[in-house]
């Protein structure tokens, strides 16, 4: 008799546009939905460059934020002089009842950037973590058959490694809009172990590997590297039948597994769900336009991947597209996590495991996290509301996938 699967649902939110956010900070009201600012409740007419401004800076978590970040996100990563965004900081000042020499909401950091001061109390989504102040150091670990393994650490907590995957770089992740509040996030919870899959970013190029054990062995060596005993996983997408892989063989060193947007059976091996996309046509889009901005490639990557990712989130991604890894190896990557198959590990991974994944997953569909969870001896399964295969941090099924993750793993306390 098959065993009963724990399952529960959350929401999310469909379409192209972030969930509404109110900022409330001095005696403003920022609203995001309504594209309004309101003080003392009147509300004042703001241009909409400033009022992106003070968005962003209302959303920063009071971290700094450099003049680089403004352009890319204010002016769209046009070239604007000093005078021009010196001219947008005052209107917004004067916006919210400041000033250059007051600075009691927005205070300029000398060579650095700008930085909201007045603490903000955040309504709708939740507010975005804090950023840690420096970048982590780098390591490296040698995995079994001699390939060099970048990895590094940051936070505070028990445990927890995220598994290395297909579009990684240790360093660009760190200013990544998708990647970094993610990091950031899990961060305050745990001690988060990540580090660059065989082949990409910082770990070892050009390698002949890319067998499913050596995969595994590559999370063992970060593991080793690090001391850690036994440790709570993070793995998403291609990186999932890694750990479920190296689960069923270290059983005795992962507590507990929150798995998303993954599968069992690669795309080669299994019968194709309704708008799944196959792999020949991934790879014809790989050879011809990867890394490069406003090629089909990274049209289609885009409508598949994350369909409602920010512009801004879009460049970032082919930015590490273009250092993490070539188009060649990249396609070679992809034929590898294409066939990927763990289905005999299942029944051998002893600890228990959370299923997220996304309803209308383009790239893995959500029955893959079904028959996981059929197989697996301790599963629960969860549904996220949302189209978009790579998690975005605008969206409520991020903020839930977040909350879910820290309480299975033992985070939240």
């Amino acid at each position: 008799m098959p065993k009963p699967v724990d399952f529960c649902c959350a929401g999310g939110v469909k379409g192209r546009y972030p969930k509404r956010m109110i900022h409330r900070f001095a005696e403003c009201t920022l609203d995001t939905g309504r594209h309004e600012l309101c003080r003392d409740g009147v509300p004042v007419h703001v241009e909409p460059q400033v009022f992106a401004l003070l968005a962003m800076m209302a959303g920063s978590g009071g971290a700094v934020v450099s003049k680089d970040e403004l352009v890319a996100t204010v002016w769209k990563g046009l070239n604007v002089s000093d005078a021009t965004i010196s001219a947008r900081i005052n209107a917004a000042r004067k916006a919210v009842g400041d000033d250059g020499t007051a600075q009691r909401v927005i205070r300029t950091v000398p060579k650095r950037g700008f930085q909201m001061v007045a603490p903000v109390a955040v309504e709708g989504a939740a507010a975005a973590p804090s950023r840690p102040v420096a970048a982590p150091t780098i390591r490296y670990a040698t995995s079994a058959d001699g390939e060099v393994i970048a990895h590094a650490h940051h936070g505070t907590g028990p445990p927890l490694v995220r598994v290395g995957h297909w579009l990684s770089h240790l360093e660009l992740d760190w200013d990544c809009p998708v990647w970094q509040p993610l990091m950031a996030r899990l961060g305050e919870h745990f001690t988060l172990y990540r580090y660059d899959q065989r082949g990409t970013g910082l770990s070892s190029r050009a390698t002949d590997n890319l067998s499913l054990d050596a995969f595994a062995d590559d999370l063992a060596a970060v593991v080793e590297a690090n001391g850690l005993e036994r440790v709570a996983i993070f793995a998403a997408s291609q990186a999932v039948p890694v750990a479920l892989r190296f689960a069923a063989k270290h059983p005795e060193r992962i507590s507990r597994m929150a798995l998303y947007g993954g599968y069992s059976v690669g795309r080669v091996y299994r019968e194709a769900a309704p708008g799944e996309v196959d792999e020949e046509t991934i790879l014809g889009l790989i050879r011809a336009g990867w890394g490069r901005e406003g090629s089909a490639f990274l049209n289609a990557f885009t409508a598949l991947f994350m369909p409602d990712a920010t512009p801004e989130q879009v460049q970032s991604i082919v930015r590490i597209q273009q250092q993490s890894v070539s188009a060649e190896s990249a396609a070679l990557l992809r034929q590898a996590v294409d066939r990927l198959v763990v289905e005999e590990d299942l029944v051998h991974v002893r600890a228990p495991v959370l299923l997220a994944h996304a309803r209308d997953d383009a790239i893995h569909p959500f029955s893959q996290s079904q028959k996981m969870a059929a197989r697996l001896p301790d599963a629960r399964l969860m549904m996220l509301d949302t189209r978009n295969h790579v998690p975005l941090p605008q969206e409520e099924g991020w903020e839930k996938l977040m909350q879910a993750v820290i309480s299975f793993c033992g985070g939240d306390g």
